[in-house]
This record gives C-alpha cells, structure tokens and sequence, in this order.
C-alpha cells in the first residue's frame, strides 16, 4: 500500500517552490502526494507578479475530498496567504490524528510577500500550536515572536524555545539566513536542543523553493512511519543533494531551483 503525504499550500507557476516541490519532493522520497491549493501565484525565478487566494469553500471542499477517501499519513502546510484561510485549514484537519509540518511561508525567495502581515498573529495562534513540528528560516521565527532575527546559536536555540512556549511541540530552526561556511539547523523542544544538522554552505544562487523542499521532505518521511529525527535526517540529506545539482537545471535567470530528481535523471 502506498504511503500518501498530503501539501497544503500555493501553486508556483514556475515550478520550483510550493504545491509543485512538494509533489516533486513525495514522489522523489517514496510516497504518493496529494494536494490542497490555497493561492494560485504568478510567479518565476526572479518575482511574484500576481497572487490569487484561493475560495475558502474550495480550499475546505480540497481538504475534505482528500481526507474523506485517502489514508494520509502526514500533512504538510505551506502558504496559506491569509487569515481566513488559515482558519479553514485549522478547522478542516482538525479530527486529522497524524503528524502536520508546519512551514511558516512568509516571504518568496524573490523577496515578495506571501503572507498578509495582518496573518502572521493568525498562524502563530491557530496553526502552530497543532503542529507536530513547525520549520521556519531564522526571519520567519523572528516574525513569528515579533523579534530581530537571531545572530548566534544561543539566540536560535532561546528563539526555538519561545515558539515552544506559544506552543509549537518541536521547532527545526533553519540556518539558512545566517552566515559562516556551515550551515546548522537545530530541532528544539522547550527543554533544548534535541539534535543538530550540518551541511556546508553551498555558493549558488539556485536555492528557490528550500523552505518547502524541506519541509515536505520531512512529511514524506513521516508519512512512512520515521520518527520524527529519522525524516529530518532524511529530508536533509535528500536536499543538500538536490541544492549541489542545483546549478546543472539551469532554469530561469534569476534565483533557479533544485534539481529535485537528481537520484533519478541527470540535467
């Protein structure tokens, strides 16, 4: 029987972040994906051009037809674009009993918006504290406690705990944003560090759709059964292969993204 992953999140026309990575990510981890559109945006790898929320009775009606008929082992939520919509989806899989990874998509890799500043209050209240684990770039956690984004390690670890105390179970800080040859990421429980991850940091500008590459590799691994270390271990290390052949897609002219199948065909 296959293991199902179901995404929650906005359409990427350009293919490289969003609904589409998700799909790319399951498919290329072993499970069978399924989906739910929140927005459709026009997008490529230089900007966002246009961004259309989906209806709340279609993004609920989405959510019902896949959980009334399909065995979905984890959820991943992405871009949710407004608060209205992030109430839906909470109401909508709130009887769903398995593991939610939650990414607190704020901000396009472009720099455009794609959450309304007016919802970040909304996700932080509703959705984090029904997340099994919650995944946000060093930015995004700032935002989410209202904070400057953190600088050091004791700063993401105090920051990684105090998501926990508005209630996230466990917080994989992402460290992306923050400077050195290394890359760490740090999954926190509100008693510390319960792991660590290193990768080394990459010179490419061929990084779009990271955010959710990961978190929906994270969700593919719980969807077939890992605990919740095993998926991240496995998530991290499925995409820092797809960032180093990266460069050999060459999609697009600006912020490009990762070469999802790399295990599968050569660009």
């Amino acid at each position: 029987m296959a293991h199902i992953a179901l995404t929650i999140a906005g359409s990427d026309s350009g293919g490289g972040a969003g609904i589409q990575a998700d799909l790319k990510a399951f498919s290329a981890l072993g499970t069978f994906g399924t989906s739910v559109i929140t927005a459709v945006t026009a997008q490529n790898t230089q900007a966002v051009t246009a961004v259309h929320p989906i209806p709340l009775d279609v993004v609920r009606a989405q959510i019902e037809a896949v959980l009334s008929d399909m065995d979905v082992g984890a959820i991943k939520i992405g871009m949710l674009a407004t608060p209205e919509i992030i109430g839906v989806v909470a109401e909508a899989i709130g009887a769903f009993s398995g593991p939610v990874v939650l990414d607190p998509v704020m901000i396009a890799k472009s720099g455009d918006a794609l959450l309304a500043e007016e919802a970040v209050t909304t996700l932080r209240d509703v959705l984090v504290p029904i997340a099994t684990v919650i995944t946000p770039n060093l930015p995004e956690a700032g935002w989410l406690l209202d904070e400057e984004a953190a600088e050091n390690q004791a700063a993401v670890v105090a920051q990684g705990q105090g998501l926990c105390a508005v209630g996230a179970q466990t917080v994989l800080m992402k460290g992306g944003h923050a400077q050195g040859d290394l890359c760490h990421d740090y999954l926190i429980n509100s008693d510390g560090v319960l792991r660590e991850w290193t990768a080394p940091r990459r010179a490419t500008k061929n990084t779009h759709g990271t955010g959710c590459t990961l978190s929906s590799s994270i969700a593919a691994g719980l969807a077939k059964g890992l605990s919740l270390e095993d998926a991240v271990t496995e998530a991290h290390v499925y995409l820092q292969g797809a960032i180093a052949a990266a460069d050999d897609l060459k999609v697009g002219n600006g912020h490009g993204p990762l070469h999802h199948f790399h295990r599968v065909w050569d660009a």
